[in-house]
């Protein structure tokens, strides 16, 4: 007897709801326990961003934008005239990993990297017409799909409620 992948899914579902536990499901629709690991904030935090940055690019698709190089447009629109150092440093990006990115951000002509003039050292980063203009669509695809649909998962008080929780982990932790 063959069963389709979604109903196998939607009968895992349904036996992990009455189990009130979550689990995974394998190639062949078995159910993965997943026992404490659903209880580690880590695992579920990680598991969540998985599925939150998954969303993200398939809103952004057209614009072939992964969620750190929006985070870095957004970052370079608000911040005009600031080095690649404290742009790397206030998103965390490692700098070989933060370099590479602009790299490819540059050769598609979305920033430009200047030698600053207070310290021939460092390089200041700025969005170009075309980062700009790509930055809007991005901005617009990302409100009307990607953070409306979690809005509506959420709502305006548990959003809100997340926001200052993971604020918190991240200033406190």
């Amino acid at each position: 007897m063959t069963v389709s992948k979604a109903a196998a899914v939607d009968a895992t579902k349904a036996s992990r709801a009455a189990r009130k536990e979550p689990a995974e499901v394998d190639a062949d629709g078995a159910a993965l326990q997943l026992g404490e690991l659903s209880e580690l904030l880590g695992y579920s935090l990680k598991r969540a961003q998985l599925r939150v940055f998954e969303d993200f690019l398939c809103c952004v698709a057209p614009l072939q934008l992964t969620p750190a190089q929006f985070s870095v447009l957004l970052l370079l629109d608000r911040n005009p005239g600031r080095n690649q150092t404290e742009i790397a440093n206030t998103l965390g990006i490692l700098r070989p990993n933060f370099v590479a990115m602009l790299d490819g951000l540059e050769s598609r002509d979305l920033c430009a990297r200047m030698r600053s003039t207070n310290d021939r050292r460092s390089h200041i980063v700025v969005l170009t017409d075309k980062g700009r203009a790509v930055l809007a669509r991005a901005k617009k695809l990302v409100a009307a799909k990607h953070e409306a649909r979690l809005n509506e998962l959420l709502g305006p008080a548990n959003r809100a409620a997340l926001l200052a929780m993971l604020a918190r982990i991240a200033s406190e932790f």
